[in-house]
């Protein structure tokens, strides 16, 4: 039985474990009742129980979708476009040494060869894969899926993959829902069904039992896979994992076909191009030679040989190389890519909306500065742990004991000598506790002696979080929140113990102190009271005719590593734009010390502003070539702003944690989601999780992504620039009309294997170039075969044409045999085809240098940078030499022994490339460096 499916959960019949619904009866029970059929209790379930119940119903997780096997993925390899071409040429060849009279050895040699290619290539692909899939998986796991369930009484955040039916579940904003529950308790709980119903409009939960129905209309149940987006409550667990109504979708689900990225679509085109032409020009050789008078069989095997020529068959292999490695590599640097269309993306990013809070700061929020009875009050100690003090704390007290009240997280301390407090919860409130705690507040006693009977969760929209508690004199509204929302609601203020009225002085004093705070880089928070009638008000009531206590300034530290970031991305041409729900003035503050905003007049925009502009305003606004910042905004603005910088042409990558933040991190072309802190809703609809959280790991990403494009680019012109010069001295020598080729075609595949491969797979893992980041992103619309990716072609392929062209007649015409005299066992003819194959391999040696950057001098990246090109390139200049100089493979190539003049010329000449391409790269650098100094 798989895993999640062991037995049926309570409530359930055995039908029912594979994911029917809840019995009739759980919907239809009173909430007090459920606990009880469910076989927990309101403290949750107890450690024995908990243990019991994943033992019985196994994990809360979904069966993986069907993998293929290994054999599959094996044999998958052997259907792309050019390992079919070549599959079908070997087999062809056979055919025509079987047609052959009298039979030549060379072309069943030939046909084995072309195997051994499709072998070679199939194995590299298959191994990247493999690996590649292996390592999805592992950083998978990284990413914690985790909810908050409450076991004998105590609040644990725990790996979903460990709810069990029975489980008692807290559900806030933001949360994705772990199994199927029945909600138990609903404070304007509102949950998003669409991954199971379609539907994206938010349906709100109730804790009443309802009529018997199908089970996804029971509006007092959440499931699996869909999110809380507003609200607060509890649920109890009825089915977990496969008997989920969402492991019921899943299943049939898994098994739809992955679909393309655009690289892989522009690579396949490219594919099918290079095999038209290749079959084509083959047949063209075919016709033009006909009238030789060599056999039919004869010159179709020369045709092969052409075809071979120009297929690049290692182009699949070191795609997966390339791609697989530039994900081990963002993996390293804290990003885990979980679409390849963000690795392609990344290349070409234009504009950054980042977040402020755990992007660009370090996420540990500590109060310095507490304002009340018109006096700030200093606070000492940093993070989380309540070490410290608050200067002339008496004042403060009452405002910390209200602040700590309407707090839903909780302080941790260290489990071992090496871990650190740490906060269960939100950030904000974490920093909250530690500060009542350092003006000597005991958290426990306060909510024992205020228990909380209802509350009214914080949305972007209202900007406040209020709690109700019952105490010894009634009711009691404990309210914070953005300080300008709460003064609003506010009409008295507390000095010395007694409530005076909120005057436009005092109300004035009160905005003034929070600007300043927030002029320091401070978060600030306003928090307020006000006294009840009784435990059930409504939000309005509890919300008004407050009594404000006093402000909180609090500092998030920038992280150290983000302003080079953001120098870096300025130096790329990348735009970062700040994206913040903070105060206009902490925006700017941080953004002040991370290098976002230099200038003096950055343009601020709220999100009360935005809602005043048109599409054409926004749109003129986001042309400007201004520092911008965007404070105060709501998810919908981020949404906004992201498709009219789209509009514009610009591609955008966001940054987002919140469950409300989902659909501007599906819209944008890089939405980045948070893996430390970031809820599950935003990494599902992410297409990189950022496992640090930090803005510098998307700039490094951002410059890996430009180093795989750029590796692509590097051997696909190292791959055609030399089919080029295979290709041109068989032209030369069919129209100069020798009746024999320049280069046979297992002497090609020789170079494939040699000389092809391995360089090719070694430029696949070059380094970023130093300079990737002092360059414009590329236009989205580039292509992959660029005007100058084929200008560069056949420049480097044509250099290497001409020299090995020159050389074979050069050493056809110094023998003084007439070109109808030469045969295949002719010395001269041995000597210039094996000059040929070797002016080749040792041009490809430097070609692979000088392709390893596009305007960076070789000298200056360094010759040895790169030690397993070099490796590779001896090897085929090895395999090379043995091909000159040893009999049997002699027997095999056709070739003959070269002797030392002969290498010294071909390496003379090999060298053009790449002095050739310096001088290139020289021009380029002098055009580029003009152009800076050109006044804008």
């Amino acid at each position: 039985m798989d895993r999640g499916t062991k037995a049926p959960a309570p409530g359930r019949g055995g039908d029912e474990a594979s994911g029917s619904g809840p019995a009739p009866a759980v919907p239809a029970l009173p909430a007090g009742e459920v606990f009880a059929a469910l076989g927990t209790s309101r403290r949750g379930l107890s450690a024995a129980q908990a243990r019991a119940g994943l033992e019985r119903y196994g994990a809360n997780e979904l069966p993986r979708a069907g993998r293929r096997t290994v054999w599959r993925q094996l044999a998958a390899q052997f259907t792309d476009l050019f390992a079919v071409v070549l599959i079908v040429a070997s087999g062809i060849t056979f055919l025509a040494y079987a047609l052959q009279e009298p039979r030549n050895a060379g072309t069943v040699q030939l046909a084995v060869a072309i195997l051994g290619v499709v072998v070679l290539n199939a194995a590299i692909g298959f191994a990247q894969e493999y690996s590649a899939e292996r390592t999805a998986q592992a950083l998978e796991a990284m990413v914690p899926h985790t909810c908050r369930v409450l076991r004998d009484g105590e609040r644990l955040e725990l790996p979903a993959r460990d709810v069990v039916p029975g489980d008692l579940v807290t559900l806030e904003a933001g949360d994705a829902v772990p199994a199927d529950c029945r909600v138990v308790e609903a404070h304007e709980l509102a949950v998003n069904n669409a991954p199971l119903t379609g539907e994206s409009d938010a349906v709100g939960r109730t804790a009443d039992p309802v009529a018997g129905g199908p089970p996804l209309e029971a509006r007092n149940c959440v499931f699996m896979g869909t999110d809380v987006v507003a609200g607060s409550g509890r649920a109890v667990v009825y089915a977990s994992g496969a008997a989920t109504e969402f492991g019921r979708i899943y299943r049939l689900a898994a098994a739809a076909p992955r679909q393309k990225t655009p690289l892989q679509l522009q690579v396949a085109s490219m594919a099918r191009r290079v095999a038209g032409a290749a079959l084509a020009i083959g047949a063209l050789m075919f016709a033009v030679r006909l009238p030789t008078g060599q056999s039919a069989v004869t010159l179709f095997v020369f045709a092969l040989g052409v075809m071979v020529a120009l297929v690049p068959e290692g182009l699949p292999a070191t795609l997966s190389v390339s791609l697989s490695i530039g994900v081990r590599r963002m993996a390293r640097r804290h990003a885990l890519i979980k679409q390849l269309l963000a690795v392609e993306a990344l290349g070409s990013t234009t504009v950054v909306c980042t977040d402020k809070t755990g992007t660009l700061t370090q996420a540990e929020m500590t109060v310095t500065q507490v304002w009340a009875g018109g006096a700030p009050h200093p606070v000492s100690g940093v993070g989380y742990e309540p070490s410290g003090e608050v200067a002339d704390a008496a004042p403060v007290r009452e405002l910390l004991r209200v602040a700590g009240l309407c707090c839903d997280a909780r302080l941790v301390p260290p489990a071992g000598p090496r871990e650190h407090w740490r906060v269960l919860g939100d950030t904000t409130e974490g920093a909250l506790l530690v500060v009542a705690a350092k003006a000597g507040l005991d958290r426990g006693a306060q909510e024992a002696a205020a228990p909380r009977v209802t509350e009214f969760p914080f949305d972007p929209d209202r900007k406040l979080m209020t709690t109700v508690h019952r105490t010894g004199e009634g009711y009691l509204a404990c309210v914070k929140g953005a300080p300008g929302e709460l003064l609003a609601r506010c009409t008295g203020v507390e000095r010395d113990g007694r409530r005076e009225p909120l005057t436009g002085a005092v109300r004035a004093a009160a905005v003034a102190a929070g600007d300043e705070l927030a002029s320091q880089g401070l978060r600030v928070l306003a928090v307020a009271r006000r006294a009840l009638d009784g435990p059930r008000p409504a939000r309005e009531e509890a919300e008004s005719a407050l009594t404000l206590l006093g402000l909180v300034g609090m500092l998030d530290p920038p992280r150290p590593e983000v302003t080079d970031a953001v120098t870096a991305c300025r130096r790329a041409g990348i735009r970062v734009v700040m994206v913040t729900g903070d105060h206009p003035l902490t925006g700017e503050a941080v953004a002040r010390r991370v290098g976002i905003v230099r200038r003096p007049d950055p343009v601020v925009v709220t999100g009360a502003r935005l809602d005043t502009m048109d599409d054409e305003a926004l749109d003129s606004l986001l042309a400007e070539p201004s520092e911008l910042l965007l404070c105060r905004v709501a998810p919908e603005h981020k949404m906004r702003v992201v498709t009219a910088f789209q509009r514009r042409g610009e591609v955008v990558a966001v940054t987002g944690d919140g469950a409300n933040d989902a659909p501007a991190l599906k819209h944008a072309d890089i939405g980045v989601a948070m893996g430390a802190s970031g809820t599950d809703v935003a990494r599902e609809a992410a297409s990189m999780v950022l496992l640090d959280d930090s803005f510098a790991s998307i700039a490094a990403a951002v410059r890996l992504g430009r180093a795989v494009y750029q590796n692509i680019r590097k051997f696909l012109v190292y791959l055609f620039s030399h089919n080029i010069g295979e290709l041109v001295p068989i032209l030369a020598a069919t129209f100069a009309g020798f009746p024999l080729v320049p280069i046979s075609a297992v002497q090609i595949l020789a170079i494939d294997l040699g000389s092809d491969v391995l360089p090719a797979l070694a430029l696949g893992a070059e380094p970023p170039e130093s300079d990737v980041m002092d360059r414009p992103p590329r236009s989205r619309h580039e292509r992959l075969f660029s005007a100058a990716v084929v200008g560069r072609i056949l420049f480097l392929g044509g250099i290497q044409a001409a020299c090995v062209s020159a050389v074979f007649f050069w050493h056809i015409g110094s023998s003084g045999i007439p070109f109808d005299d030469f045969t295949e066992d002719t010395l001269a003819y041995q000597e210039a085809v094996t000059m040929v194959q070797a002016g080749i391999v040792l041009s490809q040696f430097f070609n692979a240098l000088t392709v390893r950057t596009d305007r960076q001098s070789i000298l200056t990246a360094g010759l040895l940078t790169n030690p397993a090109l070099l490796a590779a390139g001896g090897f085929g200049v090895a395999l090379m030499a043995a091909i000159s100089y040893l009999p049997p493979l002699q027997a095999v190539f056709n070739t003959a022994p070269l002797d030392a003049t002969d290498w010294a010329v071909l390496t003379g000449l090999g060298t053009l490339p790449l002095l050739a391409d310096e001088a290139r790269k020289g021009w380029l650098r002098r055009r580029a460096g003009h152009r800076k100094g050109d006044p804008r």
